[in-house]
């Protein structure tokens, strides 16, 4: 079967030639892997920036958003049977009996570091015809999803943000009013949070680079959020329009940007940081004021990665949910579909998200 493969060793990004897999456990799905979607995240392993092979392999598979369906089940399975579409998670628990979270089914809260990734580290991706997955490991997708399922998994990361949120502002019970939400960045990820804090009922702004008019702030408008060009607008000026912004789910994954607006989060409010940034960039602060600011008006900063079955579950749902409230709009994030022999020209194209369709 083909697949596409990274080989760091050699820095070369190319096709390869996989043996197609097989069920060896009765707890295990075959799946026909049906759309990849790709992200920032594969342009940055494309370019060896990060990425691991299994061990004792000169390659990983890539790919981590993904779309499947059903092909074969082992004799244990009861949750699915061929012809099911499914969405795999990307993370896997870390071997140390001592992770209390990985023990508990939450590698996305992994205290050890040493959880193994699809198609980023340590592990195959979904980027290839057939994969062998584990039940518990797979949820399940409704057929009408079926065309912008594989936002699924960057959905997860916003959902996981918004329970971080939400967990932290049951310190404030007595809020009831009209609140505001920031969100920065304007990628998929950044554009599936304005939408989970749209259908929430806030007040939501997305703020991000490009001028506009631009698709990206098209789908804002559509949803009934505002965009605001940060080279139009500065961070100042922004936030006096906003008014008092109550929480800000950063994804873009600009240090300075992100510390830009920090200095605006309003009285108890929460930033929630998902953007991983590079080491290269450098930082300007003024970290007394920071601090001074964030003590006296009782704010919350808080990192957030990867996504748990909770958000996997939210995401599925809601997913659904914009399906019927913005169809277009959601259509509208799939910028191409791509065979998989042209897997240069998806990864490395514009638009907002990209797919590569196996099957």
């Amino acid at each position: 079967m083909r697949a596409v493969g990274v080989f760091p060793g050699t820095r070369e990004v190319r096709l390869v030639d996989q043996p197609e897999p097989s069920i060896s456990s009765s707890n295990q799905l075959k799946l026909r892997m049906l759309e990849v979607g790709v992200c920032g995240t594969d342009r940055d392993l494309c370019a060896f920036k990060f990425g691991t092979a299994p061990a004792g392999c000169d390659h990983f598979i890539l790919g981590h958003e993904s779309l499947a369906a059903v092909v074969d089940a082992g004799d244990a399975v009861t949750t699915f049977e061929p012809g099911d579409l499914v969405v795999a998670v990307v993370r896997k628990p870390c071997a140390d009996p001592a992770c209390a979270p990985c023990r508990a089914g939450r590698q996305d809260f992994c205290v050890t570091g040493r959880y193994r990734e699809h198609g980023i580290q340590g592990m195959h991706g979904f980027m290839t015809e057939f994969l062998i997955e584990e039940e518990n490991y797979v949820y399940p997708v409704p057929h009408a999803l079926h065309d912008v399922a594989v936002l699924i998994e960057p959905l997860t990361i916003a959902e996981k943000a918004f329970l971080e949120f939400q967990a932290i502002d049951t310190r404030l019970p007595w809020r009831k009013d009209r609140r505001t939400s920031v969100v920065l960045g304007a990628g998929p990820v950044g554009l599936l949070g304005a939408m989970l804090f749209r259908s929430a009922g806030f007040d939501t702004w997305v703020y991000s680079r490009s001028r506009t008019p631009n698709p990206k702030a098209a789908i804002v408008d559509a949803i009934g959020a505002r965009y605001v060009s940060s080279l139009e607008t500065s961070p100042h000026d922004f936030a006096a329009s906003t008014g008092n912004i109550d929480v800000v789910y950063e994804a873009m994954g600009a240090p300075q940007a992100a510390f830009d607006v920090l200095q605006f989060l309003g009285a108890n409010g929460v930033f929630v940081f998902t953007g991983v940034p590079s080491y290269s960039e450098r930082l300007s602060l003024d970290l007394h004021r920071l601090l001074r600011h964030m003590i006296l008006r009782n704010q919350v900063a808080v990192g957030t990665v990867n996504a748990g079955p909770d958000a996997f579950e939210h995401a599925i749902r809601d997913l659904g949910a914009f399906h019927s409230q913005w169809p277009r709009a959601l259509a509208s994030f799939i910028s191409g579909r791509y065979p998989i022999g042209a897997f240069h020209d998806a990864i490395h194209g514009g638009g907002i998200k990209n797919i590569i369709e196996l099957s």
